[in-house]
């Protein structure tokens, strides 16, 4: 839970003037500081922390001290003193008291501290109710920006204090909130490029956020979301707090020295785990993002995970992209530790004055955060927004995110796979050829939905396969060979080759290595005397026979309805090219499933076990294994739809959110709702098919139908 989640801290307001925008964020901080007795405000505990009151009190200095002494005539400060009470670092205004002792100041008391500030709002709005000059209202925006950082500093600071009581008390009450599975991580590609990182000159900034700038960044990846704690927690369980191997030598100085053995807040509980949240301590939720981690330990986890920690020019870039809208938890989560030391940009410099410390002095020994938290007030970060910690800080709210150096697949013309994959998504419908569905596992999943009870179409063509294939034996010619297109795991082929023994080579055509090697040895078992030569090849642009099957009579064989896969005139090309292949006076066997009732064919195509949707997604899985893709299968559902009018199903896959997917170093937006269409299964009429064969250069010998649901094989001759 966010704290503008709780009752009495309401998000950003709107403001329709100056003066209502400034009282806006004032009063923000007020009901961030009311649920705090006046003892919690006035307590510190530790020296990097600082007591409710004193930030209270501090942020009102600041309004006073940089814009109501020098620009409102007249006006005379509440307390001298609190110059000297209230200054944090600035040098140039004065002597201060010093950070470590602001929890022993017991005065001015929390009423007070609270008039304090009335009286200072009640000068800034007779300033901001004249006519602001342009430095006014730069201190203006300035001010307001600074008080918002303390509005994060006082949930830091007060959620580190309750940490501390035996108490755990909660700085609110609120009911139990378990995150979501966050879903597996993905890395997203992104480019190499010289890119810009830095704030633009319109639009307030910190100072260190400027000048914008280029910077230089290698093709790389960044992790979708962020770490969680169920995955930290396998860091630790696997060692990673005592395997000095992981960790930079400061680091690990300092975790033994402290004894770390988990994140900040983290205890170990009889039943697991808790931690020390803004509701009080609570049982860890493995499902949301790791929290109060220093640098040290998100560079360990990092280098135990076999990744690293992004640069902030690649956060910048990521976040900026259009590929960027894929990366989830980017703000409102946790703060996001990058591998950058804080440092200034080429060409920054420090302000005049004393407003010129507010950053520039601390760019030394520090690490650079990107992003926001749960405690950062809402619209106060920005891509550009750069915080800073020592490597060693753990009591602010920092997560960690996973980059890795890319080395995506180099496309090459060779890279058929690639190239027609990146033509098919390019395209206004994106597409995917339906062959690449056949790696191994989607040949696994293609015979385990030839099983189902809703396909009809592998049951019919075996029975009437079964039925006719005697009389496919009498076409067949004496040692002659056998070439299967688009074989799979060639379980019709037996049925052939047991009716027509004078088959002496069987040659299948298949672009899945895997799957032809595993039929391969299944056949050679069972038929020691025939010789079985596998081509690795996409049957559409085979143009050559195995060497042992050259200078036979070649019979094809073409079942499955494989042929619906392609458009009529694309389906007269195949045959065309099949022709080709097998040469004259060749004989070519082939399976087509008749158009039908479309509550038969669509439970066909959309299985009640979802097998079918798991065989469409696979795809993806195989652009992802082999192309280095980074789809989402569960972002993606399967779609099984009738087309009457090209008398053909179509295949889909619809994309559940708006998202953008990485192929080898490109990337591929894709809308809610925006499909892939990735299969057609054509049901050809009778009268249809032969026609296509025929204007191929094919005659049709023999036709065979199976009753209904009807199916049918032809016999082709060249």
């Amino acid at each position: 839970m966010k704290p503008d989640d709780f009752p009495l801290i309401g998000a950003a307001v709107e403001a329709q003037s100056l003066v209502e925008r400034y009282l806006a964020v004032r009063r923000r901080t007020e009901n961030l500081a009311a649920p705090l007795s006046p003892e919690d405000q006035a307590a510190q505990s530790m020296p990097d922390a600082s007591p409710t009151k004193w930030h209270r009190a501090h942020t009102t200095w600041f309004f006073e001290t940089f814009l109501l002494t020098p620009f409102l005539p007249g006006y005379t400060v509440y307390d001298p003193a609190f110059g000297y009470l209230f200054n944090s670092y600035y040098e140039a205004v004065g002597p201060r008291q010093p950070r470590p002792q602001r929890g022993l100041l017991t005065r001015p008391s929390v009423v007070e501290v609270g008039a304090y500030r009335a009286f200072v709002d009640a000068a800034m709005t007779r300033l901001l109710s004249q006519a602001p000059t342009p430095e006014v209202l730069e201190r203006l925006e300035l001010g307001l920006a600074h008080e918002e950082q303390h509005q994060e500093l006082i949930l830091m600071d007060i959620l580190h204090l309750f940490a501390q009581s035996p108490l755990d008390p909660a700085y609110r009450v609120a009911e139990p909130r378990r995150s979501g599975d966050a879903g597996p991580q993905r890395f997203l590609r992104f480019q190499g490029a010289l890119v810009d990182v830095g704030a633009r000159e319109a639009g307030f900034a910190f100072d260190n956020e400027r000048p914008r700038h280029k910077a230089y960044v290698a093709p790389y990846q960044l992790a979708d979301r962020l770490v969680t704690n169920g995955e930290w927690l396998a860091f630790m369980e696997a060692g990673g707090y005592r395997q000095v191997e992981f960790w930079l030598s400061d680091g690990w100085t300092l975790a033994q020295s402290e004894g770390w053995e988990a994140p900040a807040y983290w205890r170990r509980e009889e039943a697991g785990w808790s931690t020390m949240t803004l509701e009080g301590r609570r049982p860890v939720d493995p499902n949301a993002p790791v929290l109060h981690v220093s640098y040290y330990e998100a560079a360990a986890y990092a280098a135990w995970s076999g990744h690293r920690l992004p640069t902030e020019a690649e956060w910048e870039a990521a976040a900026t992209s259009v590929e960027g809208g894929a990366l989830r938890q980017l703000y409102g989560h946790a703060w996001q530790w990058t591998s950058s030391a804080y440092a200034p940009y080429p060409g920054f410099r420090p302000g005049a004055g004393a407003l010129g410390e507010y950053n520039g002095k601390f760019m030394v020994n520090q690490m650079t955060l990107r992003g926001g938290c749960l405690a950062t007030p809402p619209g106060h970060s920005r891509p550009s927004y750069r915080n800073f910690f020592h490597a060693g800080s753990r009591w602010m709210f920092a997560g960690v995110r996973l980059a890795e150096d890319d080395r995506p697949p180099l496309p090459t013309p060779k890279n058929a796979f690639l190239d027609e994959v990146v033509a098919g998504l390019s395209g206004g419908q994106k597409s995917l050829p339906s062959k690449y569905f056949y790696d191994a596992e989607g040949s696994r999943l293609f015979e385990a939905i030839c099983e189902l009870p809703e396909y009809y179409l592998t049951r019919t063509e075996t029975a009437l396969l079964s039925k006719i294939a005697p009389e496919i034996a009498v076409l067949v010619p004496p040692d002659a060979a056998l070439v299967e297109f688009g074989s799979g795991a060639s379980a019709k082929t037996r049925i052939l080759l047991d009716a027509a023994p004078q088959i002496a080579v069987y040659a299948p055509i298949d672009i899945s290595p895997e799957a032809l090697d595993s039929a391969a040895r299944r056949l050679r078992s069972v038929y020691p005397r025939l010789v079985v030569t596998p081509l690795v090849e996409d049957f559409t642009r085979a143009i050559v026979l195995p060497d042992a099957a050259q200078g036979r009579a070649a019979v094809g064989f073409f079942p499955g309805s494989t042929i619906g896969n392609f458009a009529p005139a694309e389906a007269e090309a195949l045959l065309g090219q099949a022709r080709a292949l097998l040469g004259e006076g060749s004989t070519f066997i082939v399976g087509a499933d008749v158009a039908k009732d479309p509550n038969v064919l669509i439970p066909a195509y959309d299985d009640a076990q979802g097998v079918t949707a798991a065989f469409n997604r696979n795809i993806l899985a195989h652009i992802n294994r082999a192309l280095g893709g980074s789809f989402e299968l569960e972002a993606f559902a399967h779609r099984a739809v009738w087309n009457a009018d090209d008398s053909r199903i179509e295949m889909h896959l619809e994309s559940l959110r708006d998202q953008a997917v990485t192929i080898a170093g490109r990337s591929f937006p894709f809308r809610v709702g925006e499909t892939i269409h990735t299969e057609n299964s054509h049901k050809y009429r009778p009268e249809m098919f032969e026609a296509i064969a025929e204007r191929a250069g094919w005659r049709v010998m023999r036709r065979w139908t199976s009753e209904d649901p009807a199916f049918a094989i032809y016999a082709l001759t060249a």
